[in-house]
């Protein structure tokens, strides 16, 4: 949706936000940290054992850090500033604003992948 998100109109791009952020703010205010913090035992029990294990685990933990952080400090300021918005309050900037919702998410999105890769990888390429 991100990749199309820029050809909706006004009321539609303000339903999508509205419906997103009542969905998903509350989920992934819990689950964000709690799958970052579940990776720090797998740290534990490789360090010094399994290095393979152990570089590729925290190569991930650190692309899930940058992404808790891009959400908590770009994306979710973007969808507070979004809530109390209708289609007759839209600010005339309201394009540049979803814009650098955008391009961030797509930070977000290719280091939550690139983590999972990592950890994945960390999970199959043991050694030790």
């Amino acid at each position: 949706m991100s990749r199309s998100i820029s050809t909706f109109t006004a009321d539609v791009f303000l339903a999508v936000v509205h419906r997103m952020d009542r969905n998903l703010s509350s989920v992934m205010t819990v689950l964000m940290p709690v799958a970052l913090l579940s990776t720090i035992p797998v740290l534990f029990i490789s360090y010094n054992e399994r290095d393979v294990t152990f570089l590729l685990t925290a190569a991930g933990f650190g692309l899930f850090v940058l992404t808790l952080l891009v959400t908590g400090l770009v994306e979710v300021p973007i969808v507070k500033k979004i809530r109390p918005w209708t289609v007759s309050t839209l600010p005339g900037n309201w394009q540049q604003l979803r814009d650098r919702w955008v391009r961030f998410h797509v930070v977000r999105v290719a280091g939550g992948i690139a983590g999972l890769t990592l950890l994945v990888a960390g999970a199959i390429f043991q050694n030790g």
